[in-house]
């Protein structure tokens, strides 16, 4: 199934590929002989052995990873940083992660390093944000992450028992969506910089809760998509360097989730 996620967009490329795991080189029997079978002979050698290849465990330590690794900044971030210097931080850092969330999507990069440093930048957004907002609503943190991991796990739910179904409509409207969503919050975002106004989407009116709940069901879709890639991947017996891809997107999607939800629950905080 072909998708135009940028994010896991390879995953399903590569899957399209036919892949051989019949070795050459192999002895067989016949009529009670056992012949050696020259390599090479009736089917291409394998080009990556069991070990190497994706799996639903290799995919899911991947992610646990990297979540690992942003919680872990989240959690320094909000020990180190003084609350006078929280917005110069995130901001820098949410600059910082998107320029480098751009490039591991659309370069499709695989190399832990990196990916590792993505995560450790959206950790250091994350905390700074967080204490930001904790600062102002006691709980408010606590609040939207049993609400951002319930929404995963329920999706995760429906997912497995196909009551959401990934079809090529469904991803081609989600993705659509999501990328139109995108482009609107940038565009809010710079012109809140020059205004210095947060504007209609994100004042905590009635348009900013109604852009919210729409975020949130989107990024909430987007698990399912990323679901059917991961397992389109290992299906294919793709090799193992795929699994970070998968990793990546479910990661961007909790930080999108997380941060909508926050915000959610802020507007309703309002004196």
């Amino acid at each position: 199934m072909k998708s135009s996620n940028p994010v896991l967009g390879r995953i399903t490329a590569a899957a399209q590929q036919p892949t051989y795991t019949v070795p050459g080189g192999q002895p067989y029997s016949y009529g009670g002989q056992t012949y050696q079978q020259p390599a090479g002979y009736g089917y291409p050698e394998t080009v990556q052995s069991a070990r190497d290849v994706m799996t639903i465990d290799d995919v899911v330590v991947k992610t646990v990873s990297l979540i690992g690794a942003a919680v872990a900044a989240a959690a320094a971030t909000w020990i180190l940083v003084p609350t006078q210097a929280l917005v110069p931080t995130w901001i820098a850092a949410m600059l910082v992660g998107l320029v480098l969330g751009l490039v591991i999507s659309f370069a499709q990069i695989t190399n832990p390093v990196i990916l590792f440093t993505y995560a450790l930048v959206e950790g250091v957004f994350l905390g700074a944000v967080s204490k930001a907002f904790e600062t102002r609503w006691n709980g408010i943190v606590l609040q939207a992450v049993i609400a951002t991991l319930g929404v995963f796990f329920i999706m995760a739910a429906l997912y497995r028992a196909r009551i959401i179904r990934a079809t090529p409509k469904f991803m081609k409207v989600v993705i659509g969506a999501a990328a139109g969503l995108a482009v609107v919050m940038l565009v809010n975002f710079g012109i809140s910089l020059f205004t210095g106004s947060a504007g209609p989407l994100r004042d905590g009116g009635g348009i900013a809760i109604i852009f919210s709940l729409i975020c949130i069901v989107v990024a909430a879709l987007m698990f399912v998509i990323s679901f059917q890639q991961i397992e389109d991947g290992i299906a294919a017996g793709l090799p193992r360097k795929y699994g970070w891809l998968g990793a990546f997107g479910i990661l961007v999607e909790l930080v999108w989730l997380y941060l909508e939800i926050l915000r959610l629950i802020s507007y309703f905080q309002e004196d």
